[in-house]
């Protein structure tokens, strides 16, 4: 298996993974995928495939976020989204994509990268429970557990405060968990939902 970082000529590729990869949600992925790709640059973002015999079999992206720290914006990254064939799951692919962009990442000084995904999935990889560095949500829809970061050598204490998601993700309403259930005038946890402001692009 060959790790890389995405190539132009892949986008098709990558799509199909999403796509196959989330099922009924595939295309809501698959669509952000193609919005967030414009935002990847060797500054600001990283985009990885995992190559195996000359296919594209699994991919992650690592996008631009903004921690509203006290003292001043710090630039985080967004670990999402991770995808693998399903053929391939469960094969230590997906794992070795994310190990491989934080060391990256970890190289070009950033200090943290923040995940919204399965908890026991993501504590395996090293990521803790972003509360307990302080860190805030961006929407009282993910839940507490799924909310994990990582912190790199570029860390320093006082960076707390909220992620702010990059426009993308609220476009695409790829943030947290819907309940189509729910009342127009549902509050969640008894509280007044505050208005999300979408970071612009």
């Amino acid at each position: 298996m060959d790790l890389r970082e995405e190539l132009p000529g892949d986008a098709e590729s990558v799509r199909d993974v999403h796509l196959r990869a989330f099922g009924g949600h595939g295309p809501v992925v698959a669509g952000l995928v193609d919005t967030l790709r414009g935002s990847v640059t060797p500054a600001d973002g990283l985009s990885l495939v995992a190559e195996h015999d000359e296919r594209v079999v699994g991919h992650v992206m690592f996008t631009r976020g903004l921690l509203d720290a006290p003292r001043r914006l710090v630039d985080v990254r967004v670990l999402s989204p991770l995808a693998v064939l399903p053929g391939h799951q469960g094969t230590g692919i997906g794992a070795a994509l994310v190990r491989h962009g934080l060391r990256t990442l970890a190289a070009r000084a950033v200090p943290v990268v923040f995940v919204e995904g399965d908890p026991a999935y993501y504590a395996r990889l090293g990521f803790l429970p972003a509360g307990d560095h302080g860190f805030r949500k961006p929407s009282l829809r993910i839940p507490d557990a799924a909310f994990r970061a990582m912190t790199l050598p570029a860390y320093e204490p006082w960076m707390t405060g909220t992620l702010v998601y990059s426009e993308p993700f609220w476009r695409h309403d790829a943030v947290g968990l819907r309940d189509p259930a729910a009342p127009e005038d549902h509050v969640p946890r008894g509280e007044r939902c505050p208005t999300i402001h979408a970071w612009p692009p």
